[in-house]
């Protein structure tokens, strides 16, 4: 609570006013760019930018290229691990998402193991132009492509487009500008977005703003967007707000969801599918 010009934190760190008021907003935002944030308070960037320095300092929230977003926990699950969970859900989860592909459809694929399993049930499907930012599952797509001499189930082979990008964590997930342009040039069918968490809201969230920049571009380029994640990711917190439920068409999952996140989805308009 606040105290005289200081607030003092619940971890016994002292900050001023505005870097309490900057952390709130990362906070609830997820993250905040420089130049907003210096309109918001009505000073510099500079004096902006000191505060973030400070407050990164603390490991109260983490600096970034022209802004700042919340400290990525500490604790969450690497990718060689979420690779051997769940295998059964995520490729029952992965079957039913392709199932919503029409056929000749433009696709854009997100990453993430959940994701990887749509990948592996896609790639014997012909006449689909698919656009990813995933290198795993590019090669799902690759490798799973008909031998020569087979004919692919539409009689055409399906295009395989490959975001370019920096390599982001061992999950090979390309990120940064060059992505985002990549991105740009491509209006899709159908987004399949990848989640690790749901606040209480029905808001999808995750661990990494880096990777979220990308989920919001295809969600914003797609006619149709379908998430997929196991139910466990229901009662999961993440730091990072990738879309509301309005945003979301479908919600491919292996259980029903709470009662909460039931209503929720029905409210706004999102269709929850069981694998």
């Amino acid at each position: 609570m606040p105290t005289g010009e200081n607030v003092i934190l619940d971890s016994g760190e002292a900050v001023s006013q505005r870097q309490y008021d900057i952390l709130r907003i990362v906070r609830e935002q997820g993250f905040a760019t420089i130049d907003a944030l210096a309109r918001q308070f009505d000073v510099s960037a500079q004096t902006i930018r000191r505060e973030i320095i400070r407050l990164d300092a603390l490991k109260l929230l983490q600096r970034f290229h022209g802004g700042a977003g919340v400290v990525e926990p500490a604790i969450r699950p690497a990718y060689a691990e979420k690779r051997l969970s769940q295998t059964d859900a995520k490729d029952a989860i992965g079957r039913r998402a392709a199932e919503l592909v029409p056929d000749g459809a433009a696709v854009f694929l997100d990453v993430g193991t959940t994701v990887e399993a749509v990948a592996r049930a896609l790639a014997p499907r012909g006449g689909l132009t698919i656009v990813t930012n995933s290198l795993p599952a590019a090669m799902l797509l690759a490798a799973g492509r008909p031998e020569s001499g087979q004919t692919p189930e539409s009689g055409r082979a399906s295009g395989i487009f490959v975001t370019g990008g920096s390599i982001h964590g061992p999950d090979g997930s390309l990120i940064g500008d060059t992505t985002q342009a990549g991105l740009a040039r491509f209006r899709c069918d159908v987004a399949i977005i990848g989640f690790s968490g749901i606040d209480e809201t029905g808001a999808l969230m995750d661990f990494d703003l880096h990777k979220v920049a990308a989920k919001q571009a295809m969600i914003r380029a797609a006619r149709m967007v379908v998430a997929v994640g196991a139910a466990s990711k229901f009662t999961r917190s993440a730091p990072v707000r990738i879309a509301d439920l309005p945003e979301i068409d479908r919600l491919v999952t292996d259980r029903a969801p709470p009662r909460h996140l039931s209503e929720a989805a029905e409210q706004a308009g999102t269709r929850i599918v069981l694998a």
